[in-house]
């Protein structure tokens, strides 16, 4: 971590977020990525397992937060021997803004026989690949082809520069869940800039992401009468790690904060 302000700050239950965690789309709301982030935390924090891999995080966000102080409330929807389903509301003014589910896998042994993967990941490595647009330095992008607002292919590395939770180290999940909604920018970016607002993320880990850099590279981008949804693989430095899927709606970016904000629409 290079920078001393974190995005959240805890105290007690809650999590206040920082001048760091502006967003987007209003100057007065929470970056998109950081609810999810902040909701893969907490499930982690409170039902996470050395034997437990987090295999899926659905998160929706149907509520644009401002920067109010934030409640995560959990829950279990069942406990097995070899799956654990668990939820959270993400609660800011005493109103739920959005809603993450998270499946826990036992780890086990691989079954017999040959199977086939359809992704590759043979990149230059982070250190070796030029510096993209940081956003303010909230984070760490090379672009290794395209661009946010050029044709495809896109690919990048991207690593955090902040803590997410103030005097917390990230574990993989938190980096990993933290950057998972970058899928949405890289892979509905137009070339008149991000005109698409993701109502969810969908995360899928077969494994955990060793090391800081996460790889993306934009599977597709789908789009008609202003609804798009769009993907990316991801990888570390090893190799594939899972993906990233998001729908979304058009959006038109404001410069103030609106009368009203509780509509991500």
């Amino acid at each position: 971590m290079t920078h001393d302000l974190p995005f959240f700050v805890r105290e007690g239950d809650r999590y206040h977020p920082t001048e760091a965690s502006r967003g987007y789309w209003t100057p007065q709301s929470i970056n998109g990525r950081l609810i999810v982030g902040l909701l893969g935390y907490e499930l982690e924090r409170v039902y996470g397992d050395p034997d437990w891999q987090p295999t899926r995080l659905t998160v929706d966000m149907h509520r644009l937060p401002d920067r109010s102080p934030v409640d995560i409330v959990t829950r279990v929807i069942r406990s097995g021997g070899r799956l654990r389903l668990v939820e959270a509301d993400f609660m800011s003014r005493g109103e739920p803004m959005g809603r993450a589910t998270c499946q826990f896998l036992r780890r086990t042994e691989a079954p017999p026989g040959t199977y086939w993967t359809t992704s590759s990941w043979d990149v230059p490595a982070p250190e070796q690949t030029p510096r993209g647009n940081s956003r303010d330095r909230h984070w760490d992008m090379r672009i290794i082809d395209g661009g946010l607002s050029r044709p495809l292919p896109r690919r990048v590395w991207l690593r955090e520069t902040r803590e997410l939770v103030g005097g917390v180290a990230p574990t993989p999940f938190t980096r990993v869940a933290a950057c998972a909604d970058f899928a949405s920018p890289l892979s509905n970016s137009g070339s008149e800039a991000l005109g698409y607002i993701n109502s969810d993320v969908t995360l899928y880990l077969h494994r955990l992401p060793v090391g800081e850099w996460i790889g993306f590279e934009v599977s597709h981008h789908q789009a008609a009468a202003g609804v798009a949804n769009g993907a990316c693989w991801l990888f570390d430095q090893q190799g594939p790690i899972g993906s990233s899927t998001v729908a979304a709606i058009s959006q038109a970016r404001r410069g103030e904060t609106p009368k009203d904000t509780s509509s991500r629409s």
